[in-house]
């Protein structure tokens, strides 16, 4: 075995080291992203029907009692619903990292 071919596995080695590195972790953090954006459009357009349900909801249970000038009080149910909805989607976050927990 020449120096030749030392350099040539040296460098195939320094080659297969790089895409383990790099390419395995990149695949990962691509995954959790492509996982991370589902979910925030699923979230998104459940919130938004969540609100739009409560506030058709609220609208057909105020009756004529919440008209004219109370009208405000519907949408005020629906903005606290979705501050409780959004809490409670804040609540649940505990992953701050892409590293894997060992």
């Amino acid at each position: 075995m020449g120096p030749v071919d030392r350099v040539e596995d040296l460098v195939e080695a320094v080659k297969q080291y790089a895409k383990q590195e790099t390419l395995g972790p990149l695949r990962g953090a691509g995954r959790w992203l492509g996982f991370g954006a589902l979910a925030a459009l699923l979230l998104g357009s459940a919130l938004v029907l969540g609100v739009l349900g409560v506030l058709r909801l609220s609208q057909d249970l105020g009756g004529e009692a919440l008209d004219g000038a109370w009208s405000f009080v519907h949408y005020l149910i629906a903005a606290v619903f979705n501050l409780l909805f959004i809490s409670m989607a804040l609540s649940r976050i505990s992953k701050t990292s892409l590293a894997k927990e060992k």
